[in-house]
């Protein structure tokens, strides 16, 4: 069975592990400290998935927008790899899209697999006229994705957290 609950301070080394862990470097563990420093990226929805194994995973959304609405951006999400594959990162989604939906959340974003994320309801955003705050390359375009809630959400550059403000992170 898995379990989500919140992240909290005390959770921090366990995030940063699992994060290490799951990509094999220290790039998203430094982005999700950044993240949950980050002033401009709150409100942000950190979560963390437990199962018999412990905590096998983590999931942040931090604040972004898009046409004077409020939005969130899914990054980083990671799962301990002995547990990939078994849903856990499909259920650290679905939580958090849930909780953004009932808070007034418009739209939520993410730059990633569409086969992966498709299965969470998110579609391409580019067919939207919805734009990452910066370029992204044609062969990763498909991988801009949102998962919109409102129907009036408008379209434009979606603004983000100044931790990702950064046009390196938008390069594959």
């Amino acid at each position: 069975m898995i379990r989500v609950r919140d992240a909290g301070a005390a959770d921090a080394a366990m995030v940063q592990e699992i994060h290490r862990e799951a990509f094999g470097q220290d790039d998203e563990a430094a982005l999700v400290a950044a993240l949950l420093q980050d002033e401009t990226a709150q409100p942000a929805l950190s979560l963390l998935a437990e199962t018999d194994e412990g905590t096998v995973g983590h999931i942040l959304f931090s604040a972004a927008g898009i046409a004077g609405r409020r939005a969130a951006l899914l990054a980083p999400l990671a799962v301990r790899p002995a547990c990939q594959r078994k849903g856990i990162g499909g259920a650290l989604i679905a939580e958090g899209l849930t909780r953004l939906r009932a808070d007034g959340v418009a739209a939520v974003f993410v730059f990633g697999d569409p086969a992966y994320y498709g299965r969470s309801g998110f579609g391409p955003a580019f067919a939207r006229g919805m734009e990452p705050p910066h370029p992204v390359e044609e062969p990763w375009r498909d991988a801009w994705q949102v998962a919109v809630f409102a129907p009036d959400t408008g379209s434009g550059r979606v603004g983000v957290a100044q931790s990702f403000d950064d046009p390196v992170l938008w390069q594959v």
